[in-house]
């Protein structure tokens, strides 16, 4: 079977170094720097402090799936996601195989959205960090899968003198080795990133393994408002929801539908 993982990181290599070409390294690091005395929310208190720790994700496409919302609109779902008891959003940014943009993120600011926003990608290089701090993102994702805990731990320095918490995440009991590297919020990804294949019992096999007082983050698969109450009692704080609310005609209306039964 085709990896995934592996297609969609050395596209983004390519991706990045065209980046820099257009806005050089030197002068996305200017335009950050003009604008980190300006602070963002935390992601991590906003889950410890929520009743129902619900990341909704404005995700429009996926590589398994296709197109699921094609003409989802960052101006409106997003602050819809707000509107209806959202704790954080999550916001796709990888154009190629997701449909993303970092233009999402600035179009849901200006739309009204407050609350931490995780810039959604395959980070695998400091550059990327800079271009989350400036789109307006409260935090950003980290995938042990795609990176060493050398290249790991360098990332979150970099994030953290930026501003930004990390979620750090991770999908198997090999990679839980980073969770030393102490990020603000601990991600178990119940999808395997190389097959695509999900299953949420992943989140409750691993969850004991984490450190106990590390804000847990279950990631993927989760449609049952009765699994968020599960993995609430396992431990989790945070609960990653996209395809569940993207998959409908009014996403926000689902997200409101869906904490009702919390």
């Amino acid at each position: 079977m085709k990896d995934i993982l592996q297609e969609i990181i050395a596209h983004k290599r390519v991706e990045v170094e065209a980046a820099k070409l257009q806005v050089c390294p030197k002068e996305i690091h200017r335009k950050v720097e003009a604008i980190l005395e300006f602070s963002v929310s935390s992601m991590s208190q906003a889950l410890r402090a929520s009743p129902t720790g619900i990341i909704a994700e404005f995700k429009r496409k996926s590589p398994s799936k296709g197109w699921i919302k094609e003409e989802g609109r960052a101006d409106v779902i997003p602050l819809s996601y707000q509107q209806n008891g959202a704790a954080a959003l999550s916001i796709l940014t990888d154009k190629h195989f997701f449909g993303g943009s970092d233009e999402f993120i600035r179009t849901a600011r200006q739309s009204g959205v407050q609350i931490p926003v995780l810039y959604k990608n395959f980070i695998i290089d400091e550059y990327q960090l800079f271009q989350a701090r400036l789109c307006g993102a409260s935090a950003v994702l980290l995938i042990a899968a795609d990176l060493s805990q050398t290249e790991c731990r360098s990332l979150l320095n970099t994030a953290h003198d930026l501003g930004l918490e990390v979620l750090l995440e991770m999908h198997s009991e090999q990679e839980l080795d980073y969770a030393q590297l102490e990020p603000d919020m601990c991600g178990i990804n119940n999808r395997n990133l190389g097959s695509f294949v999900t299953d949420v019992e992943n989140s409750f096999r691993l969850a004991e393994l984490l450190p106990k007082e590390a804000v847990k983050v279950s990631e993927s698969g989760i449609s049952n408002p009765a699994t968020v109450k599960a993995l609430r009692q396992t431990g989790f704080r945070g609960f990653l929801i996209g395809e569940t609310f993207m998959k409908t005609p009014n996403p926000g209306l689902a997200l409101k539908q869906f904490t009702e039964q919390l």
